[in-house]
């Protein structure tokens, strides 16, 4: 069943989407959304069930389905030019997805605190547990006990205490039917390594140097797999990159939107 997702968009040119980690929402984007908007059109999707988007009745969990829903928004808005899509951690699935479903709309990649690889087996059951967990409770305050000290680095949850709260809050008002539902969504993803060889555009890869969730190797990984990529280690910074060190997240992405050709 087709969602209508809710888009945070700001300025205008050439458009750049971004999307957000779990189990945020894309107000994660602000700090992006303010520093890009002067030259690019930044759109920011919320994912199923998060924000402002609804989660359908029955709507099958799948990142494939995440991916449609992008596609849907870029022919609801009427952008036909190829745009430069972005995604950290959930957001870094969905983008791999979108690629292999509609890879002719992509000028462009950067994947951010993210992996390639599938779930193991006991990654996926765990999933399971807490997607079972947060219904049953109808609460996700589980997510900020199991969740909230990988979320952010050490050098966060000791030095930048407004960050820390900001990611709590976004986490304890995530709603519970749609952490199930994108926990299922990202259990049953593929692996995507194969599919990264295949991107024949420009590809940024973002790390933060203390990301537990998705730690420097796995970046390597799909550096080494993009045909025609750069990484780049942000120091101090964790699983939300973009939130824990905005500045240099930002001057990044900036530095290679500038190179990409017209």
């Amino acid at each position: 069943m087709r969602a209508d997702p809710y888009v945070i968009e700001a300025g205008a040119g050439r458009p750049v989407v971004l999307l957000h980690a779990f189990p945020l929402n894309a107000s994660m984007w602000a700090p992006q959304r303010e520093q890009l908007s002067s030259s690019w059109r930044v759109l920011c999707p919320d994912q199923r069930g998060f924000g402002g988007s609804p989660l359908p009745h029955d709507s099958r969990p799948s990142v494939d389905t995440l991916a449609d829903d992008l596609a849907a928004v870029l022919d609801a808005k009427r952008i036909d030019q190829p745009i430069v899509l972005g995604g950290l951690s959930m957001g870094g699935y969905v983008a791999m997805a979108f690629w292999r479903r509609h890879r002719e709309r992509v000028a462009a990649l950067v994947l951010a605190d993210t992996k390639a690889s599938a779930d193991s087996p006991e990654a996926a059951v765990n999933r399971e547990r807490i997607a079972t967990e947060v219904v049953t409770a109808r609460s996700s305050a589980i997510l900020v006990t199991e969740m909230l000290s990988q979320l952010v680095g050490p050098t966060t949850r000791a030095q930048r205490p407004l960050v820390h709260g900001r990611v709590k809050a976004l986490i304890e008002s995530a709603p519970p039917h749609a952490v199930a539902w994108a926990q299922r969504a990202m259990a049953a993803r593929p692996d995507s390594l194969d599919d990264l060889r295949t991107v024949d555009v420009p590809a940024l890869v973002i790390v933060g140097d203390e990301d537990e969730i998705s730690p420097v190797s796995d970046a390597e990984e799909m550096a080494r797999a993009l045909p025609n990529s750069s990484l780049v280690t942000l120091a101090a910074a964790g699983h939300l990159a973009a939130m824990e060190t905005p500045d240099d997240f930002n001057a990044a992405l900036k530095e290679f939107l500038a190179g990409l050709p017209e």
